[in-house]
């Protein structure tokens, strides 16, 4: 029952300590890496970790900061430090008898507490969900009841990159390694096509942003090399996004087959060897993709099947599978579970893979758990197949001072989609109508620079002509999905990145609107001036 905390990137010894944590009975309580002092004392604090666990001697100065003062003092220990964790840890085991290791593991139940997961903190103090073993194994059993078990497999191999600490890559690991696949363990985002090539991992988890990544910088390739092969990039794209919509309805035309052809050899092929070159399927979860990145995706031959699910549900509750995908939806839920909505369209599931609360929070389990259902904040809609769509956050409609409801999630990431425009925020409540707030990648910036030979600081090309007519078309083509009075009207672009130091992002990358809302009031009042 004691906790140990676990600040670590992700490492096979991530998975080494977690399972030893559950060995001995104990519970898991992950940090991010990037984690600062503060945020390590609240987790240590709320949660009374005995001790915590960290990668580097960095991270264990700033944990030894975040635990000063606390009583009694939680003992910090380092992976990679001077003294090695596991290499002590099986020094000073070497006289336990094993059958204290068995009466520890016969004593943990299937509704004992497995770990406790800090919620990312969008809108206050992150809250400890506290889920069980029953959770955790749940979730493993039911995603191997689904097509996906043929590829997950004893001879399948993946490479597991994102955050340990977040419950979708744990959820994940566990079912690989339940089946037997062959998990390799990476922290070098830079580096991930490498390592792709090494491992030609079959299937993949990734957050909608790498995808988006891999897409944009095949694109800035094809457009460094020319007018033509930026013209055949573009054409390609079309190609197989009208492939996948053809091939969703059950009718592929012989022309487009002949295009498809043609660009799997010229185009296609690339992608797929980016990403390892045997990429059976990828799956998506964190956010939403995108219908048009999922179909560029489906029409080069790489399935990504996505899926939604929160902290509280043990990751996954509702997921797309091979044979059952409905691009735009995020699934039917998995084998044991339900979903329904309420009368205002919030999302409600229940199932065994769902959390019994938040640790020592009477208050916020009482607001969020009912008679066996979780309130997930969610709005969204269920078609005749039982497909769950979600169209936003309850907690963050928009409603303007005409009173038309709102919800941004639909416009930004539309906006995202534009390789121009790093982040985008609604604002509106209680104004005459919605204007965004914007933030451009630097990369993709210095590449429309040269391409349309501009120089320059951001507050000059923010008054080029040039650059006006990007933006205005990115802004069109997003209000495209929505009527006239729920579309942008006016935008601002900001002059620095959202980033987890900077306070606007959580550390699995979700925005703080709270802190972008107060950090820009001015900027915000002044679209309304």
């Amino acid at each position: 029952g004691d906790r140990v905390a676990l600040l670590c990137s992700t490492r096979y010894e991530w998975n080494v300590i977690d399972f030893a944590i559950w060995a001995v009975g104990g519970v898991t309580v992950p940090v991010y890496d990037s984690s600062s002092a503060d945020q390590i004392r609240w987790i240590m604090e709320d949660s009374s970790a005995r001790l915590i666990i960290v990668e580097k001697d960095t991270h264990a100065a700033l944990a030894r900061e975040g635990v000063e003062g606390l009583s009694p003092a939680p003992a910090v220990a380092v992976i990679d430090g001077d003294s090695p964790v596991i290499d002590a840890l099986i020094a000073e085991g070497a006289d336990i008898d094993e059958s204290v290791l068995d009466t520890r593991r016969a004593s943990v139940r299937a509704d004992s507490p497995a770990t406790l997961i800090y919620t990312s903190g969008t809108t206050g103090r992150p809250k400890g969900c506290m889920l069980t073993h029953r959770n955790f194994m749940s979730e493993t059993l039911a995603v191997l009841e689904t097509p996906f078990k043929s590829y997950l497999r004893d001879d399948a191999t993946t490479v597991m990159f994102l955050p340990l600490a977040h419950v979708l890559a744990r959820a994940i690991t566990y079912a690989g390694f339940h089946a037997g696949v062959t998990i390799a363990h990476s922290s070098d985002i830079a580096n991930l096509v490498d390592t792709f090539g090494e491992m030609r991992p079959h299937y993949i988890l990734a957050v909608p942003r790498v995808f988006q990544k891999v897409f944009t910088k095949a694109q800035a390739t094809a457009q460094d090399g020319g007018a033509f092969k930026a013209w055949m990039f573009e054409k390609a794209t079309g190609t197989a996004v009208a492939y996948s919509k053809a091939r969703q309805a059950g009718r592929i035309g012989p022309v487009l087959k002949l295009r498809h052809a043609l660009f799997s050899k010229l185009v296609y092929g690339k992608l797929v060897a980016a990403l390892g070159g045997r990429c059976e399927i990828a799956i998506s979860g964190g956010a939403a993709l995108g219908e048009r990145l999922t179909h560029f995706f489906d029409g080069i031959g790489v399935n990504i099947f996505e899926g939604y699910g929160l902290t509280e549900t043990c990751a996954a509750i509702t997921v797309n599978t091979p044979g059952n995908l409905r691009i735009g939806s995020v699934g039917q839920p998995l084998p044991g579970c339900a979903v329904r909505l309420a009368t205002d369209g919030e999302v409600e599931v229940s199932g065994p893979v769902v959390a019994t609360g938040y640790w020592q929070n009477e208050k916020a389990t009482a607001e969020s758990f009912s008679g066996g259902w979780f309130r997930t904040g969610d709005l969204g809609s269920i078609d005749e197949d039982g497909y769950l769509r979600i169209t936003g956050r309850k907690k963050e409609i928009i409603v303007t001072a005409g009173g038309k409801n709102v919800a941004p999630a639909q416009l930004e990431d539309a906006l995202r989609a534009d390789p121009l425009i790093a982040e985008a925020v609604c604002v509106g409540d209680g104004k005459p109508f919605v204007s965004v707030l914007l933030t451009l990648d630097p990369e993709a910036l210095e590449r429309w620079k040269t391409q349309n030979g501009k120089t320059g600081s951001l507050y000059e090309l923010l008054k080029d002509a040039t650059m006006i007519q990007h933006l205005d078309q990115a802004l069109t083509a997003a209000n495209r999905a929505v009527s006239h009075t729920e579309s942008i009207k006016k935008y601002h672009v900001l002059p620095d990145q959202f980033t987890e130091e900077t306070g606007e992002l959580t550390a699995s990358l979700k925005v703080k609107r709270n802190v972008v809302h107060q950090k820009y009031a001015s900027q915000i009042e002044a679209l309304y001036a």
